[in-house]
């Protein structure tokens, strides 16, 4: 007897299911690609020819749905802590005496993992579907990312035999061979490129579009539980083992150690083998493997007692260093490059590391021909920290500043530590204002990023920032990966930037010293171009956080000949001179008066904290002082976090923050 259309399509259903959990979970196809794009082919047309039949949690449904309008932010049933952090074996050392002290003589077993470097999630499953996913947020609650979660390959949509309602606690990350794919397409489209693999994991994630998210080969990786009351495990080994029976993705390198010993040899291990993982891992972190051990050990407000993240140091390699070449940003300041003879580091192939500037090379005394010590630290550019002097050429000779600009030729001036080329009309600077310019933060034009930019610069499209303005569609044609529709969408897109806030304008000039925030505080001030244009030193200083140094490298800006024409040619343009009455707005609240500094990373972009805290009658500084109201601090919070501490300045967690903007008494 034939099989019935049901049957025929539960048995497809489980074949599909099966091909994808051995190639994306289990790493062991056992049919060809070519074999397994057939039977997908098979299912899908079966699926269009029945569409009664169709499961709503078949591997056809990742390819994503409709757009939303934006998240919703869902509470999690059981807050999503993190991890605190350990830099040395004597800290690790500490972890272990006080967990085996506050264990009162049990003696503990213990779980070591890969900490993956990507973006943490609750995903949820009742009667065996997956029914929601979150990010953590601010640990309490977080944005509801169900739908792309779902486009997830490795991420069942539905599991055999699970109990009838389990959480799992986990990490997205974009595989780095993907990452660099990703950059390469981005960097052809114009686009900016992501800055490391978890950048790129969190942006993706925050697309409204899942079938956008769908095209991106993210990963999940499933390490803990969130509410679970079926289930059976009793420690983080058995957690681990059920996650691989269930088909479900979970870490493939895996320790399970006693003593102090065993987790130092085995935190080592995994320094060793991390280069292989398809995943940025900068650290291990270390669990009390048993569940009862873990309540009595308890937590923290923001971290478990029974765990700890154990940070790797920054990764070094040494290498020659044949060349330096000369980088110009956007404000005139010369960044010597080093070229180097390529390198392994962390995971990448290292060619070129940041000198910083002429002083740090003399104080280096760092040489062409030199051996030198690299390093990269998470998403830092490799920078040369050290020379080998013992394997220095007698040849060798001291790497000395350029006389002129090495782009324009045009003239140099010393400030500081740093050499700035003073023509406005130098093309390595044109290049970076037209980049700043045309920003996500500044004006927003999409699609002009450094590949577009370039191609304009290059082509003679655009010889002066202005000109930006007297684009046309038909010439853009003629650019490499630049169709009619494409030209179209550019052209758009900086039309519709002429009608962008006052400020956007004013940061977007690129001004020396004028930041998001501190173009907000001048459009509010003086309302207009114009009025900004022909503003003193003495009128400047009576902004807010603008000081005298500050104040005259605003005054000499706008009293240059090349800043009269620029502006002269984006009014001419029709770009919008005058404060909207969004930004006139006027502001007072719970944080009025108030001094923040934001660190770390947040749920939402930094923008968007600066915004509110704006809103409420405060503002936003980049460098902790003395002055400091406030630090906001998200994960992996730095340097700026230890000094706050240091000063005594009210150190808030989002969840902190979000309890005292909300007292406000407007809301």
């Amino acid at each position: 007897m034939s099989p019935t259309p049901a049957q025929r399509y539960a048995k497809l259903l489980e074949e599909v299911r099966r091909h994808d959990r051995l190639y994306y979970v289990e790493a062991r196809p056992e049919i060809s690609d070519a074999a397994y794009d057939r039977l997908y082919r098979e299912l899908l047309d079966f699926e269009k020819a029945h569409p009664g039949l169709m499961d709503e949690n078949s591997p056809t449904k990742k390819v994503g749905g409709a757009p939303l309008d934006s998240f919703r932010t869902i509470r999690h049933a059981v807050p999503m802590q993190s991890l605190n952090n350990t830099y040395s074996e004597e800290e690790l050392g500490e972890f272990l005496d006080r967990v085996a002290k506050n264990l009162h003589g049990q003696s503990a077993e213990f779980a070591i993992e890969p900490k993956v470097d990507g973006v943490a999630v609750s995903v949820r499953y009742e009667h065996g579907r997956l029914v929601q996913g979150l990010t953590r947020g601010d640990g309490e609650k977080g944005d509801d990312i169900t739908e792309n979660l779902k486009t997830i390959r490795n991420l069942p949509l539905s599991v055999d035999d699970l109990p009838k309602v389990i959480e799992f606690r986990g990490e997205v990350y974009l595989p780095e061979p993907a990452f660099a794919a990703l950059n390469r397409a981005r960097e052809r489209a114009g686009e900016p490129l992501f800055a490391n693999p978890r950048n790129a994991a969190a942006g993706t994630l925050k697309l409204l579009d899942s079938r956008e998210v769908a095209k991106r080969p993210l990963a999940v990786v499933f390490y803990g539980l969130g509410e679970a009351p079926g289930a059976k495990t009793t420690s983080q080994v058995d957690l681990h083992q059920q996650i691989s029976k269930w088909g479900l993705p979970g870490h493939e390198w895996f320790r399970h150690v006693k003593g102090a010993d065993g987790v130092l040899a085995a935190v080592r291990q995994l320094d060793k083998d991390r280069a292989r993982f398809p995943f940025a891992t900068d650290g291990a972190v270390i669990k009390v493997s048993r569940f009862d051990q873990q309540k009595i050990l308890g937590s923290t407000d923001k971290a478990p007692r029974w765990a700890i993240a154990y940070k790797y140091a920054p990764e070094q390699a040494e290498t020659r260093l044949h060349a330096v070449t000369y980088q110009v940003g956007r404000t005139g300041v010369i960044t010597p490059v080093a070229e180097l003879d390529p390198v392994q580091l962390s995971g990448t192939t290292v060619s070129r590391a940041t000198l910083h500037n002429f002083e740090e090379i003399a104080r280096k005394d760092i040489r062409v021909g030199d051996f030198v010590t690299v390093e990269k630290a998470g998403e830092i550019i490799p920078a040369v920290i050290a020379v080998n002097l013992k394997k220095r050429l007698k040849e060798s000779k001291p790497i000395r500043p350029p006389a002129q600009c090495p782009v324009c030729g045009g003239p140099l001036r010393k400030e500081e530590v740093f050499l700035r080329c003073t023509s406005r009309d130098c093309v390595g600077q044109l290049k970076r204002r037209l980049q700043h310019f045309a920003h996500r933060g500044a004006m927003d034009i999409e699609g002009m990023g450094e590949v577009m930019v370039g191609q304009l610069v290059d082509a003679g499209l655009i010889q002066h920032l202005e000109e930006i303005y007297e684009l046309s569609a038909g010439p853009l044609e003629g650019l490499e990966r630049m169709g009619e529709k494409s030209a179209t969408n550019l052209i758009e897109g900086i039309q519709a930037s002429k009608r962008r806030p006052l400020w956007r304008l004013i940061f977007g000039l690129g001004i020396p010293q004028v930041g998001a925030v501190l173009a907000e505080a001048l459009a509010r001030h003086f309302q207009s171009m114009e009025k900004l244009e022909k503003a003193e030193v003495a009128d400047l200083v009576q902004v807010k956080d603008v000081g005298q140094k500050v104040a005259e490298e605003i005054f000499h800006f706008f009293r240059e000949s090349s800043t009269h024409r620029l502006l002269r040619g984006l009014k001419k343009a029709g770009c919008n001179f005058h404060a909207l009455e969004e930004e006139l707005a006027v502001r007072g609240g719970v944080f009025s008066g108030k001094k923040f500094v934001i660190t770390g990373t947040l749920h939402a972009p930094r923008e968007d904290f600066t915004r509110r805290i704006q809103s409420l009658g405060g503002s936003v500084s980049g460098s902790v002082s003395a002055k400091t109201d406030y630090l906001l601090a998200g994960e992996e919070a730095g340097s700026k976090l230890d000094k706050a501490k240091a000063l005594g300045i009210r150190i808030l967690s989002e969840r902190e923050f979000e309890k005292l903007a909300g007292s406000d008494s407007r809301e």
